[in-house]
């Protein structure tokens, strides 16, 4: 069974809580809760995620489209959605720790640095929503809690 423990919880923490469990019947028999970090936001997207964002959408929209979603992402006010909420509605495969992005900004959270909000682009037609930018961030924080609010602009 040590061998199953995930990363959040050390096989030294896994194996005192079994020793717990099995010298008190009566112990609530679950996973230890390990302390996680909470992500730090800015107030508002950096400005170097703009572009970014009408880069990405430009693969998928012609280039005047992607522009004008662009200007209602910066004129749209901030809100927040939960990361798991936003992941299936984005139709987007969770990227693992392996990818470098996804760690560094792991990395940033554990430090309590601030994250940049993420750009959300509604598409009503296939009824998803594209991740403009922001999707190694996202993936970041659902790997610490799948129920943190995510500060993004959507349009």
């Amino acid at each position: 069974m040590l061998e199953e423990v995930t990363s959040d919880v050390s096989a030294s923490m896994y194996a005192a809580h079994i020793a717990r469990v099995l010298h008190d019947p009566h112990q609530e028999w679950h996973m230890p809760k390990s302390k996680i970090a909470s992500p730090l936001w800015l107030d508002a997207p950096e400005d170097h995620n703009y572009p970014a964002a009408e880069s990405y959408l430009s693969l998928i929209h012609p280039a005047k489209r992607a522009a004008g979603l662009v200007a209602k992402l910066r004129a749209a006010r901030l809100t927040s959605f939960k990361a798991k909420d936003i992941l299936r509605a984005s139709q987007l495969s969770l990227l693992g720790i392996s990818n470098p992005h996804v760690e560094k900004d792991k990395k940033k959270i554990q430090a309590g640095a601030k994250l940049s909000p993420i750009l959300l682009v509604r598409d009503e037609a296939n009824g998803r929503v594209i991740v403009a930018d922001g999707y190694h961030r996202l993936c970041a924080v659902y790997g610490f809690n799948e129920d943190a609010l995510i500060p993004c602009k959507i349009c």
